[in-house]
């Protein structure tokens, strides 16, 4: 029998090599580089493996509570679902994602705390999972978590709907409106992807995005030099590590 185009049957798999370490089951993704640069070094005294996996490193720290899984840098949907399921491979069953995202909401500004619960995909990844849209979604228990964590530190977060786009210089007027009315918090690159491979792999998982950028009065207003932001960068990084043991 000629194998169909719908086939599952997929010639390349995400495998664990002799190389590899073996994962608990939690693990941070850490999307930029800065922030998991910041996180490394937290910890650096105490002390560190680096495993290179050819497009990201999965760095093992060491600290009192065992050895935390920090794993990065992934830019855009790809990338980011790769590392995923070679994390998944590797053992991870509960994934954390710490990353920046852009506000299309006025009441959210640069530095602010943003907790996806679902997302619009207008990236391509997530389409060769067959996953319902309605799949596409955090894990609850997860961000049951997170906010306790979040709210025992007395900070403010919003939670809701993300949109995710491979084409950051394509966020146009009217798609930034019509998610906007749609009450669309935020724009990233990577959550509609990474819910859509949880989804299909059975694994659970949750992000904390941080408000890098605005884009709710239809001109472009960065934030990445604003120290709020950094400032913020690092409490929700702690949070995440918090939660790993760190």
């Amino acid at each position: 029998m000629n194998a169909s185009i719908g086939d599952d049957d997929c010639i390349i798999r995400p495998r664990k090599s002799r190389s590899d370490p073996v994962l608990g089951p939690d693990a941070l993704m850490v999307l930029v580089p800065q922030d998991l640069e910041y996180l490394v070094q937290l910890h650096a005294r105490r002390g560190e493996r680096s495993h290179p996996q050819g497009f990201f490193r999965i760095h093992e720290v060491v600290t009192e509570a065992g050895v935390l899984s920090l794993c990065g840098p992934f830019t855009g949907a790809p990338q980011a679902v790769m590392g995923l399921e070679k994390i998944i491979a590797l053992g991870a069953s509960r994934l954390w994602v710490l990353g920046w995202c852009g506000s299309l909401q006025p009441f959210l500004r640069v530095g602010d705390l943003v907790i996806p619960t679902s997302a619009i995909s207008e990236e391509g990844t997530s389409l060769h999972y067959p996953v319902p849209s309605e799949a596409r979604q955090t894990d609850q228990e997860l961000n049951l978590t997170l906010q306790e964590a979040l709210r025992k530190k007395g900070e403010i977060f919003r939670m809701g709907r993300v949109w995710t786009t491979d084409a950051p210089y394509r966020e146009t007027l009217g798609k930034v409106t019509s998610y906007q009315d749609q009450g669309v918090l935020a724009v990233d690159m990577e959550m509609s992807a990474l819910m859509t491979v949880a989804a299909y792999r059975g694994v659970k998982l949750a992000g904390l995005l941080v408000v890098s950028d605005e884009l709710f009065n239809l001109t472009w207003h960065a934030g990445f030099n604003n120290p709020v932001f950094k400032t913020k960068r690092e409490l929700a990084a702690q949070t995440l590590l918090g939660l790993l043991g760190g």
